[in-house]
């Protein structure tokens, strides 16, 4: 018998196959530099199994993504499914979801998934991000539907990318890898059946999911029962708030989000498969290693999301920047609420956003659009200073290097370096975000979108809170001009942008020198 213990690794590789097909076969930077995807084994009815240590926003969603396929379509051996849509298995449009079954002879055993954040996908803006007042202006929203057929590619949903897009041949490379990817995946799935067989296989899948709601269960009775409520606002005072009020009593943990803004016009709102990467993230986080990534995990949190709100949007809202953005804001109001039940164990806030950085330009091969988001300072802890230029929660990408970055697009990074001293005060200091400095040697449509601009990662037990980004643009012989959130902007050649990410906040409270 071999223990489940080992079968949680070994179905973990092959999610982490996949992913390095993706990596090596796609054509963006976002993709191949960045590694901005996500990989997961399913079981036959869409519960999460398995994953690689990839993106929590895509990862936890993925227990949606399934039922959300099997709801109109019943995929068959040499079909791969193809969605972006948020209200349908997806989490924002960039991330396009290819998906294809797995079958033993006749019976379909499970499902291989992966996400990939396509630098583009349409919209009113360049990097399809921001700029739009609902869904229909994001970009192309595609249902759950057939990107090959039994093996025969569907030409007309190739086409809607092509006639969308701003960049279909990075579109069309970074979807080519996608399918790549699950090929692989398939191959090294079916290598394990030839080793463990058949049944030792299906029922490992099985077994799996049952024993993360085991542990999870045995998990939330070890902690301590109570009661919080906390309240963050997406950025300042007067913008959209989150409520949480967390509950754990009898082994139960409740998430209750009333009191949370409704929806808004705009990209800020999300919806309840991000909430579900949140949660997911945060039992993770709190268990250490002990816990396996798998949906029955999810099975002993409940949530209540007040319908049309900023956290359970209803289409046609827009969800861009919710997913990034929006996502970060509901881990740190979740891990508030937690707060006064655990004390030492929860770290301050970190930095709370992603950074968005895009840009489209024109060049000799036709029109690049870029996407990046960039680190920041991490909160401290009761134990440790927080660390330094990282990425923290429902992000997990690198940076795209400066080398790549030049050799690719007409731009010239002037400075990339941490921002000294951008970290909140305290017994132990917030973490330090950084500086972005790029110049454009071609006109281009520049947008950075973040939040935690007007006010900085507040800090834990008295420490100070961390240093607010800070966005500006430097324009030949002008004086600098301060970028707001999400505002897009024509750059001429010579222009630069200069981004300065948020510090994480302090814990405990700063000795008499103020350190």
């Amino acid at each position: 018998m071999i223990p489940l213990t080992a079968f949680r690794h070994l179905f973990a590789s092959v999610a982490e196959e996949m992913g390095e097909a993706l990596r090596q076969s796609a054509v963006s930077p976002n993709v191949k530099e960045r590694l901005d995807y996500s990989c997961a084994l399913l079981d036959a009815r869409g519960q999460l199994v398995a994953h690689a240590a990839h993106i929590p926003v895509h990862l936890g969603s993925a227990h949606y993504t399934i039922p959300a396929i099997l709801e109109v379509l019943s995929p068959k051996s040499g079909d791969v499914i193809i969605l972006n849509d948020p209200h349908r298995g997806g989490t924002h449009l960039n991330d396009v979801t290819v998906v294809s079954p797995l079958f033993l002879g006749n019976r379909r055993v499970g499902f291989l998934m992966n996400r990939a954040h396509h630098a583009d996908i349409g919209g009113v803006e360049p990097g399809s991000m921001v700029g739009a007042k609902d869904l229909t202006e994001e970009g192309l929203c595609l249902k759950p539907q057939h990107l090959i057929r039994q093996g025969k590619a569907s030409a007309e949903v190739w086409k809607k990318f092509a006639d969308v897009v701003r960049d279909p041949e990075a579109t069309k490379g970074d979807l080519h890898a996608q399918i790549a990817a699950l090929r692989r995946g398939q191959t090294r799935f079916v290598e394990l059946v030839k080793r463990f067989g058949k049944k030792s296989t299906v029922q490992a899948m099985e077994g799996l999911v049952d024993h993360g709601e085991k542990l999870t269960r045995a998990l939330l009775r070890s902690w301590p029962a109570g009661s919080a409520v906390a309240c963050l606002h997406l950025d300042g005072p007067k913008t959209p708030q989150i409520t949480c009020k967390t509950t754990l009593k009898s082994g139960k943990l409740r998430f209750d989000f009333s009191g949370t803004s409704p929806q808004v016009s705009g990209s800020w709102n999300t919806h309840q498969a991000v909430v579900a990467s949140a949660v997911f993230y945060l039992l993770q986080s709190l268990a250490g290693e002990h816990l396996p990534e798998t949906s029955g995990t999810l099975r002993c949190v409940q949530w209540k999301l007040p319908k049309r709100s900023l956290v359970a949007s209803e289409s046609p809202a827009g969800v861009a920047l919710g997913n990034v953005e929006t996502s970060q804001r509901i881990v740190d109001v979740c891990m508030e609420a937690l707060r006064p039940l655990f004390f030492d164990a929860i770290p301050a806030c970190s930095q709370g956003t992603m950074n968005n950085f895009l840009f489209g330009l024109r060049t000799k091969e036709g029109m690049s659009v870029y996407y990046e988001t960039l680190c920041g300072g991490a909160g401290a802890s009761a134990e440790a200073h927080g660390a330094s230029v990282v990425q923290s929660h429902m992000t997990n990408t690198r940076n795209t290097p400066i080398e790549v970055m030049e050799e690719e697009l007409p731009v010239r990074v002037h400075q990339l370096r941490i921002r000294k001293g951008s970290g909140g005060k305290g017994r132990h200091r917030g973490g330090d975000g950084l500086v972005k400095e790029v110049e454009f040697l071609a006109d281009a449509r520049v947008t950075v979108a973040g939040t935690r601009r007007q006010e900085g990662a507040p800090g834990a037990e008295g420490g100070d809170a961390g240093q607010a980004g800070r966005d500006s643009l430097l324009r030949k012989n002008q004086p600098s001009q301060r970028l707001s959130c999400g505002e897009s902007v024509d750059l001429k050649k010579g222009d630069r942008i200069i981004i300065r990410s948020p510090g994480g906040g302090g814990w405990g409270p700063p000795d008499k020198k103020g350190n």
